[in-house]
């Protein structure tokens, strides 16, 4: 599937970004022209099933086929949130970007708790503001505003796609390019422990004092400080 893209910038460099189940390019509202202000051309994507992009079937596999489809190859830096994360790491070998970053990876996704699962994920497309801005108390009120736009025009389907993996270790066993993990403090995704793995195998490991799982939107000066020597 040929995904919508969005484009920040002129650049010579190139910069991918893939955003996280629920959200699609605005989500880097600020990510994507504060690179362009580096000298990037941004690429966002929306993922299918999210924002302008086409609807299918689901699941990691598919999303990364989908990117390679979409995005160039050999582009300078390649950024995934969450499950774009979990579907940069797939397409990673076949995108070949000079440096990845990986910001709270969805390699983990522990197995459904009694009484909440992928089901009750799916019903979070009617969150209402006041929902929004309670989980998300440092986020902008255009961060806020833009999740509902994006909350209206997402398949909430996708959630239902990714039940095989609860409980499934999806961490990569190396990184086939230099490669950052931006982390979440506490990150729910990856613990200390699968943080001390992820060294062992190879990855640098950065975490964000404070941030909540979307970086990007509880702490831009925290994330963009944290990609320093990656960007």
């Amino acid at each position: 599937m040929q995904l919508h893209t969005h484009t920040w910038g002129e650049g010579d460099r190139i910069a991918l970004l893939i955003h996280g189940i629920m959200a699609d390019h605005r989500t880097w509202r600020r990510v994507g022209p504060a690179l362009a202000d580096r000298g990037y051309r941004v690429i966002a994507v929306d993922l299918r099933g999210h924002g302008a992009s086409g609807r299918g079937e689901y699941g990691p596999e598919i999303y990364a086929d989908d990117v390679v489809d979409t995005l160039p190859v050999g582009a300078e830096l390649a950024l995934g949130h969450s499950l774009g994360g979990l579907t940069l790491s797939l397409a990673v070998d076949r995108l070949k970007p000079k440096r990845a970053v990986f910001s709270d990876p969805a390699w983990y996704l522990a197995a459904p708790a009694e009484g909440f699962g992928p089901e009750l994920f799916a019903r979070f497309k009617a969150a209402p503001k006041e929902q929004i801005q309670a989980m998300n108390p440092r986020w902008e009120e255009a961060d806020v505003d833009i999740e509902l736009e994006t909350l209206a025009v997402w398949d909430e389907t996708t959630a239902l796609g990714l039940t095989a993996l609860m409980g499934s270790d999806l961490m990569p066993a190396a990184p086939v390019v230099p490669s950052l993990v931006q982390l979440a403090d506490p990150s729910h995704l990856i613990t200390r422990e699968r943080a001390e793995i992820l060294k062992d195998r190879g990855f640098e490991v950065r975490s964000v004092a404070g941030a909540g799982h979307t970086i990007h939107r509880d702490d831009f000066d925290g994330f963009m400080s944290s990609l320093e020597g990656w960007i």
